[in-house]
């Protein structure tokens, strides 16, 4: 099979688990990003032991599902809002772990195992709250803002790639993902606000202003978030955090803007009352 039909595959099964695991059913929603989180967080883990560190990488990874659990609760009712503050007690969990480990390193091991959680469980457990959201005064269960979300950033990423390899000759951060210019990056936020504007006619529950605000902190967020795991890798050294997705890396390699973005638009829809 050879590298662009492989990729082709991979990258159309990945869509599709992302758009099935959010549109099918709230369980089904929570049982695929929970998996993906644990994935994730577990790659994440692995790629900075190469770096030195030993986070706990099983313990701090079952934490980051069950905070993702805990705020499913919250986002259905399930659960009182209290439970909201378990975040501090994982973390001080996290911190204690280090002292019953053997290896001396505990500051770097606490460090990136926090970092580990507050990364990648915080930003998936926030996506509870954006497809559980206040419409008419009723929290529901709409996961078409998520959806919108996923449009804008796949179409901000292929019109920056577009636009970037045909005029793209002004650098953003060349030490750190040299691909990226300011050219891709003004082309891709174009095609992002279009894809905002056709948003809002299709999912009407969000007004037009808002899809446009959550295109533009799609756009800026997605970008620093995607600079910020290249800025990993670079000083780790590695290519891909994982190869869970054949010619794609890992998991952590296509969801990174993803994770600088969820916490974005989650002050956002807190912002405008639909949270």
């Amino acid at each position: 099979m050879s590298n662009l039909l492989k990729r082709s595959l991979t990258g159309v099964i990945y869509i599709a688990v992302m758009l099935g695991g959010t549109l099918l059913h709230p369980i089904i929603f929570a049982v695929v990003f929970a998996s993906l989180l644990f994935i994730t967080q577990y790659e994440f883990y692995a790629m900075v032991e190469k770096a030195g560190h030993h986070p706990s990488r099983i313990i701090g990874s079952i934490f980051g599902v069950i905070f993702f659990l805990i705020c499913f609760g919250l986002s259905n009712n399930y659960l009182p809002r209290q439970f909201g503050f378990s975040f501090i007690a994982i973390v001080v969990i996290l911190l204690v772990v280090e002292i019953f480990r053997s290896d001396k390193d505990t500051l770097k091991n606490a460090g990136s195992s926090t970092l580990g959680f507050a990364y990648i469980a915080l930003p998936f457990s926030l996506m509870n709250f954006v497809v559980h959201t206040s419409i008419n005064g009723q929290n529901t269960f709409y996961p078409w803002i998520m959806v919108g979300v996923f449009f804008i950033l796949w179409i901000n990423d292929s019109g920056a790639y577009l636009v970037g390899t045909q005029f793209g000759k002004h650098k953003m951060c060349k030490n750190i993902s040299p691909a990226k210019s300011w050219e891709g990056l003004i082309g891709g936020a174009v095609f992002a606000i279009i894809m905002g504007i056709v948003n809002a006619v299709l999912f009407q529950a969000v007004s037009m202003v808002s899809w446009i605000a959550i295109a533009v902190l799609t756009v800026v967020f997605g970008t620093l978030g995607d600079l910020f795991e290249s800025k990993i890798k670079r000083e780790i050294d590695v290519k891909d955090s994982g190869t869970f997705l054949p010619g794609h890396g890992g998991f952590l390699d296509r969801l990174d803007s993803l994770l600088f973005v969820i916490p974005a638009i989650f002050i956002w829809l807190i912002f405008t009352g639909n949270v």
